[in-house]
C-alpha cells in the first residue's frame, strides 16, 4: 500500500490562524480529487472537526454533494487531553493507522498552539509542515529572536528549534537525511502595505535561509473567510449552485489566494467549481 502523503499545520503559538488554514488546505485537496483523511489534535477546541460536522449537516439540509475527508475517532478530545501521555500517543497511533488504512492519499493533521506530545508525534511524521504566521513580530518570534536595538536576527527560537528535532528524529528513524518540506506563510495579511511588514520579511528570509523553510503566500484578514465556517464552506466550495451568502468580487478573489496558496505547497491541479460574481 503507497503511504499517504502526511501535512502537519503546525506553530507553537495561539491565534496564528492554523485551523483556517488548515480547512482550507483539505478543501483545496479534496476539489483537486485527493482522497483526504484529517487528524485534528486541537483536543480542546476541534475547530475542524467542528468544520466537517458543519459541512456533512449543511450539505445534507441542501440537498448538496460536497467532497468530504475521513476522519478517524480519537474520542472525546477533552477526556484525552486529560489522559497520559502513553495513553494519547497510543490513541494518535491507531487513528493515523485507520488513516493509512482508509486509502488516504493525503493525511492532514492540524496541531494546538502548543509544545504537546501529540504536536510532537505529528511533526515526527510530516512530509511537509505547513507554518502559519500573523504579520506580526509577536508570531515571529516563534521562530527566530531578534535584538531589541537593532531587530537583527539572532538566533532561531523555540518552534523553529522543535521542527528541527522532528527533522532529526525522523532522519533516525529512517536512516537518511528527514525530506520534511517546511512552508511558512504569512496568514491574515492586512490589505495595506506597511513598513513593519518590510521589515518582518527581510527576517524571515534570513532565517529561511539559516533553518530551512520556504516562504509562501498566505490568506488575507477577510470576513469572507470566517462568514463560512458555520456552514462547513469555503470560498473552494462556492459555486453558482452553491452560494449561502451574497457573493461579490471579493469572493473571487480569495478563491485566487487560495489557488496561490495551493500552488506554493505543490499542488497545482485545484480544480474549482465556477462562479459568477453576482448577489
Amino acid at each position: 500500500m503507497a503511504q499517504p502523503r502526511v501535512i502537519v499545520v503546525g506553530n507553537e503559538k495561539g491565534g496564528a490562524g492554523k485551523s483556517t488554514l488548515a480547512i482550507h488546505i483539505v478543501c483545496g485537496l479534496l476539489h483537486a480529487g485527493h482522497r483526504v483523511a484529517i487528524l485534528d489534535l486541537d483536543l480542546r477546541q476541534r475547530s475542524m472537526s467542528h468544520f466537517f460536522a458543519h459541512r456533512a449537516a449543511w450539505t445534507a439540509a441542501n440537498g448538496v454533494v460536497l467532497p468530504m475527508p475521513s476522519e478517524p475517532d480519537l474520542g472525546d478530545g477533552k477526556v484525552l487531553a486529560r489522559a497520559e501521555e502513553a495513553e494519547q500517543i497510543a490513541r494518535f497511533d491507531a487513528a493515523y493507522a485507520e488513516a493509512t488504512a482508509s486509502g488516504a492519499e493525503v493525511i492532514l493533521i492540524d496541531t494546538p498552539g502548543g509544545d504537546t506530545p501529540l504536536s510532537r508525534a505529528a511533526h515526527a511524521r510530516a512530509d511537509q509542515i505547513v507554518t502559519p504566521m500573523n504579520d506580526s513580530f509577536v508570531d515571529f518570534d516563534m521562530l527566530g529572536s531578534v535584538d531589541p536595538v537593532t531587530l537583527e536576527l539572532l538566533k532561531p527560537s523555540t518552534y523553529s528549534e522543535s521542527v528541527w528535532e522532528a527533522r532529526k528524529h525522523r532522519a533516525i528513524k529512517e536512516g537518511r537525511h528527514a525530506a520534511i518540506d517546511w512552508v511558512v506563510v504569512t496568514n491574515r495579511l492586512a490589505v495595506a502595505e506597511a513598513r513593519n511588514r518590510k521589515r518582518l520579511e527581510e527576517r524571515m528570509l534570513k532565517l529561511a535561509k539559516r533553518v530551512g523553510f520556504r516562504v509562501g503566500p498566505g490568506l488575507r484578514d477577510r470576513v469572507i473567510y470566517r462568514e463560512l465556517f458555520p456552514f462547513g464552506l469555503t470560498v473552494a466550495d462556492l459555486s453558482n449552485e452553491v452560494r449561502p451568502v451574497a457573493v461579490s468580487l471579493a469572493h473571487v478573489a480569495a478563491r485566487q489566494e487560495m489557488r496561490n496558496l495551493m500552488q506554493a505547497l505543490g499542488l497545482e491541479d485545484v480544480s474549482l467549481p465556477a462562479l459568477d460574481a453576482a448577489a
